[in-house]
Parts: structure tokens; sequence; C-alpha cells
């Protein structure tokens, strides 16, 4: 087909570059092969059906049971035209042996090829016949004739056109199967990760109900320990709340025993304090009269000391006179 010169780059080396870097992660680059494949694919069909209204608008019709006999007619010469273009290529590559064995098999599709076309022939008046009728390739959309020879349909069978559109459909199948795979691997790999995402929110759900409870057995146990603190603070304060009083009754018992044992004896001891009263201040009066006497004994002998002292110094002046 006459197309122009490819757009884009073929390279081997990066072509070998996309295979590696493909293999270590997914790029998706069959997705727009696909579309480019595709869109030849489309074309074709679309020349195919143009050509097939044609030829209905141009042949003359026949009959139904005439129609597939013709068809059987085209399809033996499509096979021998694919087993010649396989012979040949066979025989380029150097595989004699087994392009003798397709020609053997082409030989015998001949023979077939004859019956059907003895049938065809029978079916139809001579004038008709001898027309030719046309078929379009399913393939490549090119124009094959019943009665080609097949030196005829083995270069169109073998031609690049035809073979290129047959490698074009093959590509093609093969590349939507793997994007289909690859689709399917990333749809999978989503869901996995959709689910461990789901796992772990779980995980965290239940890490979290567990601390709640955790907490929540936390609060009850320091609430039941608070309420038994206080209880044993309660119970210790009315314990010694108990104790005081015990201890105030028993001291009020003591205080009333004492109390009561005074007023039995106090006529003895307030006798008995009066008696002390009079030895104290018998006490008290002896020691008034020795301090008097010791004061007078005092007194006197300063007197005395005095009257010495005088007739001393008397004596004296009657012998300072004297002389």
């Amino acid at each position: 087909m006459d197309l122009g010169e490819c757009a884009k780059t073929h390279d081997l080396a990066l072509r070998a570059d996309y295979e590696i870097a493909s293999k270590a992660r997914e790029l998706f680059f069959e997705l727009d092969a696909v579309d480019h494949l595709e869109s030849f694919i489309a074309d074709c069909d679309r020349r195919t059906e143009l050509a097939k209204k044609r030829l209905v608008e141009t042949q003359d019709e026949i009959s139904a049971e005439v129609a597939a006999k013709a068809e059987t007619v085209h399809e033996l010469n499509e096979e021998i035209g694919k087993l010649l273009a396989k012979a040949e290529q066979l025989g380029a590559e150097g595989n004699v042996d087994e392009a003798q064995l397709i020609l053997q098999e082409v030989e015998k599709v001949r023979s077939r090829k004859r019956d059907a076309e003895e049938e065809y022939r029978n079916s139809m008046p001579a004038s008709s016949f001898q027309q030719q009728k046309l078929r379009v390739c399913e393939v490549c959309s090119a124009y094959l004739g019943l009665h080609d020879n097949d030196r005829r349909l083995a270069d169109h069978f073998g031609g690049k056109l035809h073979l290129g559109f047959i490698q074009i459909r093959e590509k093609l199948e093969a590349l939507k199967k793997t994007v289909i795979d690859k689709q399917e691997k990333r749809n999978q790999d989503r869901l996995k990760r959709r689910e461990e995402r789901e796992k772990e929110e779980r995980m965290k759900t239940r890490t979290k109900s567990r601390s709640r409870e955790r907490s929540r057995e936390h609060r009850s146990r320091s609430r039941e320990r608070r309420r038994r603190r206080s209880s044993s603070r309660e119970r210790r304060r009315s314990s010694r709340s108990r104790s005081r009083d015990r201890e105030r009754r028993r001291r009020h018992r003591s205080h009333s025993r004492s109390c009561s044992k005074g007023h039995r004896h106090e006529p003895s001891t307030r006798h008995k304090s009066s008696r002390d009263r009079e030895h104290s201040s018998r006490d008290h009066s002896r020691e008034r009269s020795r301090k008097r006497g010791s004061s007078e004994r005092r007194q006197d002998s300063r007197d005395q000391n005095g009257r010495t002292d005088s007739r001393r110094a008397q004596d004296r002046d009657r012998d300072t006179g004297d002389l």
C-alpha cells in the first residue's frame, strides 16, 4: 500500500531498550499500538465491504446453490494459493523436503478443485460459466477471480500486501490478548491493594477499638481503685473516730472516777493543808526572828567598835596634849 514514508523512528537499539524496560514496569504502549493497527484493519474492512457491494451491483445474480458451489471453488483456490506461497517460502529458506511435501498437498487440493469446478460448471449455463466471477479477499480487500490460475493465486497469497495484512491481524489479536491480560493483572493488583488497604483499615479499627476498650477498662479499674481507696479511707476514718470516741469515753470515765475520789477525801485534804500552812507560818516567823537577832548582833558589834574607836581617839588626844 502506498502509505508514504513512516514518520516514526525505526531503531533496533530503542526497541531493545523498550523490551528491557517493559519487563521492569508496565508502560502500556501496547494500547497505542492497538489503536494504530486497528486503524489499518478498519480501513481494509471498509474497502472490503465497499468492493462486495460493488460486485453485488455489477455481477449477475445467481441462486444460493450456485453461489455455495462458487464459494467452494474460491476456498479451494485460496487454499492452493496459501500452500504454494508457503512452499516457495520454504524453498527460499532451504527447506526443500518440506516444500516438496507441501507441493504434494497442493496436488491433492487441485484435484478437489477440479471436482468442485465441474459441479459448478454443470449447475450453470455455458454462457454464464465463461464470465469471470470475482470475490473480495477478506484479508487484504483485493479481488480474486474464480478462474485464476495457480501462478496468479500464488502471487496474491504470497504477496507483501496479503502477508502484511495477515501479520497485522495476527499482531493485533496478540496485542489485544496482551492488553487484556495486563489489564486483568492490573485490576487484580488494584483489587489486592484495595484488600490490603481494607485489611489495614480493619486492623486499625480493631486496634482503636481495643485501645478504647483498654482505656475504658483502665478507667473502670482506676475508678474501682479510687472507690476502694475512698472506702478504705472511710473505714480508717471511722475506725479512728471510734478509737477517739473510746478514748474520750475512757478519759471521761477516768476523770469521773478521779472527781469522785477527790470529793470523798476532801476534809483530810483541807486539814492537811491547814497544818501545812501553820508549819510554813512558824518557819517564816523563825526565819524572821533569826534575821532580826543577827541584825541586832551586828548593830551591837558596830556600836562597840565605835566606842572603842572613840576611846582610842581620846587617848591619842590626851597624849598629844601632854606633849
